[in-house]
């Protein structure tokens, strides 16, 4: 016999050889129908996997994040199965699930799919799901995979399995269908109810512009239609809050070919953003006792050695630029500059912490086929600064950080958040990691402590730490449910010592400090562009590029507008007078679609009594009010950011 302990603690025996799916039937058939996959000692994997020790087991269903991820795995296995009964002969790379849905690169000789191809391989699937096939798992030899692959003439797995150890390969089935896979999956094709194919695009192989363009098809399943349903009326309001569509539409932003893809062009408009997000970090840092610095956008080549970051980020990195027989890089991050101006001078604990603030600009080549608007680009503008500080002061310095976010949190109006936990992966020491196990302990517990401590809500992901340390990753979710990746809380303990860092504690002895690095805001691009969709484009009045447009009735009561232009501007709100020669129902619905807070409607009556009809962005008239009390009202707004 052996012993299954549960989330809760309660402890059941069980044969050995017993699969999850046996252990749920034990509990209750209705479990057994609903459970996806199980966690078992920390694994994801299989619920018909056998369990032959002592183990600990979690019940994965539907409402599980991890269950919804094997579910579109599974479902993008399946649709890869109806691309194969539709299209003969084709050859398959990778097909993940995203964070919503799934997709499958694929290389279709020289056919196309069109929008009518879609429809169809959806019928498709919906007929293969119905036939209720398992999902089978093989263990395979790496030999036997190669001559499977080999004898398909499919280059795309035949390059997977270079990479891979024999000994851990395996495949997948599920009716006609077979993959070269690592798992787990749902037990059967039943419990996929609902399909929506949603897209089609092209994706380089590899994610490289030399290579291949595949075609890649996106969709998205769900157990019922009603969740369906719900997710395509959500897709709706998305496409209208899509931050490119946005950016267009409200003059923030541009890009253009001769400047190159993914370098953004901020426009006047989103200039003005990004100055007051810049004025609201100034204003918060500086009343928690940071200090601004500047720092060049280029460094020698030995300057991204010392601290690590070429052996572990090359890929991300431009290029080098090589003068008078040295490398120059382009800087992809802020935080080895950081550290010089640290080293710059002696310290004491009694300059301790040290907090070195930097909005500074880094660059990053990320591939052409992962660029995607604001969220995705190769120019960022960083809300950074790093904390140098005594593992006695780390505590307390961490907490403030997150303090921070949750400042920041309820001025956007951001309810539903959650800090992910980083951690390292003890088998990646060396590789991926600097091999530093203790420290990797040590640190990860200071982390987890602080968070437990503090009550906000967390996740701990293994294998997702930065190279040099543990790292919080910020998870927020939009107003309508996206979710976004907004910044990030990382310890570094490992480039202190790099740099030979230190400081002299109470003991006149020299100690090596921890570094916090934050960026509560993340990048201009990624926050404004999250912005954008939470806010739909109607952005907070102390945000919003325009504040006010005055429209005038007719031009004999332009001179009054003016007054009222100057007098706003006085006290520093951002307004405009629409002075075209058009009707004012139109000067309306102009200005509705910029988004702009406040319009103010001008005539005869409102010039006569030293007001003016105020019209507020998606709430419609508000009737005629003062001059000098809109303005009160408008300026208590804007310097409180409510």
């Amino acid at each position: 016999m052996i012993n299954i302990t549960f989330p809760d603690g309660n402890v059941r025996q069980y044969e050995s050889g017993v699969s999850s799916m046996d252990v749920a039937k034990s509990i209750s058939e209705g479990l057994a129908k609903k459970i996806l996959v199980a966690e078992l000692n920390g694994e994801v994997v299989d619920l018909s996997r056998p369990i032959t020790t002592d183990s600990t087991i979690k019940l994965i269903t539907w409402e599980d994040a991890v269950g919804k991820n094997t579910f579109w795995h599974s479902s993008a296995h399946l649709m890869a199965e109806a691309v194969e009964s539709v299209f003969p002969g084709v050859k398959f790379w990778v097909g993940p699930a995203l964070d919503n849905g799934f997709y499958y690169d694929m290389d279709l000789g020289d056919r196309q799919m069109t929008e009518e191809d879609l429809a169809l391989l959806e019928n498709k699937m919906a007929e293969l799901a119905k036939l209720n096939n398992s999902y089978i798992r093989e263990e395979i030899s790496k030999k036997d995979a190669v001559s499977y692959f080999f004898e398909k003439n499919d280059e795309y797995k035949l390059d997977l399995l270079q990479n891979l150890a024999d000994g851990g390969i395996t495949f997948y089935k599920q009716g006609n269908f077979t993959d070269l896979c690592r798992g787990p999956h749902i037990p059967h094709t039943g419990h996929i109810k609902a399909i929506k194919l949603t897209n089609i695009a092209g994706a380089y192989w590899k994610g490289d512009e030399k290579n291949k363009q595949l075609t890649r098809v996106y969709g998205v399943t769900f157990p019922n239609a009603k969740l369906l349903e719900e997710h395509l009326l959500m897709l709706e309001e998305a496409k209208k809050r899509d931050h490119r569509k946005l950016g267009k539409e409200l003059s923030i932003y541009t890009m253009n070919d001769d400047i190159g893809p993914g370098l953004i062009l901020w426009m006047p408009n989103g200039t003005i953003i990004i100055e007051e997000l810049e004025k609201l970090a100034k204003e918060t840092e500086e009343a928690a006792g940071y200090k601004r610095v500047v720092t060049p956008h280029i460094a020698k080549e030995n300057l991204y050695i010392t601290s690590g970051h070429l052996p572990y980020y090359a890929d991300s990195m431009y290029p080098p630029m090589e003068l008078d027989g040295t490398k120059y890089y382009l800087k992809a991050m802020n935080c080895p500059h950081h550290h010089k101006i640290f080293d710059a001078e002696p310290h004491s604990y009694k300059d301790m912490p040290l907090r070195l603030a930097e909005y500074g600009t880094c660059y990053r080549y990320e591939q052409s086929g992962e660029l995607f608007g604001l969220m995705r680009v190769r120019c960022l503008h960083m809300n950074d600064a790093h904390i140098y500080c005594s593992k006695e002061q780390f505590a307390e310095e961490f907490k403030a950080v997150n303090a921070m976010y949750l400042k920041y949190f309820k001025i956007f109006g951001i309810e539903k958040y959650v800090m992910r936990l980083s951690l390292h992966d003890p088998e990646k020491l060396g590789q991926k990691y600097v091999n530093e196990p203790e420290l990797w302990l040590e640190t990860e517990d200071l982390v987890r402590k602080v968070l437990i401590e503090t009550g906000v809500p967390f996740v701990e992901v293994k294998g997702e730490g930065a190279f040099y340390g543990p790292k919080i990753d910020v998870q927020i979710w939009s107003a309508i449910g996206r979710e976004f990746t907004l910044a990030t809380n990382q310890v570094d303990f490992a480039q202190p010592r790099s740099f030979g860092l230190s400081f002299t504690n109470q003991h006149n002895e020299q100690e090596i400090p921890l570094i916090i690095h934050r960026a509560p805001l993340g990048t201009h691009e990624r926050f404004i562009g999250f912005l954008l969709e939470h806010f739909a484009g109607k952005l907070p009045m102390w945000l919003a590029p325009v504040q006010a447009k005055i429209l005038p009735i007719s031009d004999k009561f332009m001179d009054y507008c003016v007054d009222i232009k100057q007098k706003m501007k006085a006290r520093g709100i951002r307004v405009e007078i629409d002075d075209r020669s058009e009707k004012i129902g139109k000067k309306i619905r102009d200005t509705e679609l910029l988004k702009v807070p406040y319009m103010l409607v001008v005539g005869e009556k409102e010039m006569a009594e030293h007001g003016v009809s105020l019209r507020m962005q998606g709430k419609g008239d508000q009737g005629l009010i003062q001059v000098d009390s809109l303005i009160s009202g408008m300026v208590d707004l804007i310097q409180n950011r409510r």
